[in-house]
C-alpha cells in the first residue's frame, strides 16, 4: 500500500516537473535571438470572423533569408488585421504588407539587448527552478503524512533523498537549456 502511495508521489513530482521544463521552453521559444523564429507569435490572437484565433492557424508563416518572417494570410482581407494586432504586441517589430503578405525583418540586435535578453532568459530559468522546488516541498509533504500512516523516520528521510535526486535532475535540465539560450542570444 506504501509503495503504491509513494510511486504515484513520484509520478506526481515527475509529471510537475516536466511540466515546468515543457514551459521554460516554450517560455524560451518566444525570446527572440536575432533570427526569425515563427513561434514569437504564438501569443498574438486575431479576431477571425468573431474567433480570436492565433496567426499560425490563420496563414502561413515562413522565414525568408534568416531574419525575415512572410506571414501570407489564407484570406487575403485579413492583412490589416494581423499587420494591427502584431503592431499592438509587444515583439517590438513593425510589420510591412503590400496588401498580400506582410514581412516582418528582424533587426541584427545590439550588444546591450543581448545583455537584457540573457537577463530576461536567467529570470525565466529561475522562476523555471523555483517552481521544480515548490513541488518538491509537496512531494516531501505527501512522504511526511505516510510517517503518520507507518513510514518510519528512516524510510521518511531516505524517500526525501531520492525526492532531492529527482529535483537535482530536472535543475540540471533547466541550466542545460538556460545555458543553450544564452550561447543562442550572444551568437552573433
Amino acid at each position: 500500500m506504501e509503495n503504491e502511495i509513494l510511486d504515484t508521489i513520484y509520478l506526481e513530482l515527475e509529471d510537475s516537473l516536466d511540466k515546468v521544463i515543457a514551459h521554460l521552453k516554450t517560455e524560451f521559444n518566444n525570446i527572440r535571438a536575432g533570427r526569425a523564429n515563427p513561434h514569437i507569435l504564438d501569443k498574438i490572437l486575431v479576431d477571425y470572423y468573431g474567433t480570436p484565433t492565433s496567426i499560425m492557424h490563420m496563414a502561413n508563416v515562413s522565414v525568408q533569408e534568416g531574419r525575415m518572417l512572410v506571414i501570407s494570410p489564407w484570406d487575403v482581407s485579413m492583412v490589416k488585421a494581423i499587420s494591427k494586432e502584431i503592431m499592438a504586441s509587444d515583439i517590438g517589430i513593425t510589420p510591412s504588407d503590400d496588401g498580400r503578405v506582410i514581412r516582418l525583418t528582424f533587426p541584427q540586435l545590439t550588444e546591450d539587448r543581448r545583455r537584457e535578453l540573457v537577463k530576461s532568459t536567467k529570470k525565466l530559468a529561475e522562476d523555471a527552478k523555483v517552481a521544480c522546488r515548490n513541488a518538491r516541498r509537496d512531494a516531501i509533504d505527501a512522504i511526511r503524512k505516510l510517517k503518520n500512516n507507518g513510514l518510519s523516520e528512516d524510510e521518511v528521510a531516505g524517500e526525501e533523498k531520492e525526492v532531492q535526486k529527482v529535483l537535482d535532475k530536472y535543475t540540471a535540465k533547466v541550466d542545460a537549456l538556460m545555458d543553450e539560450k544564452e550561447k543562442d542570444i550572444m551568437q552573433i
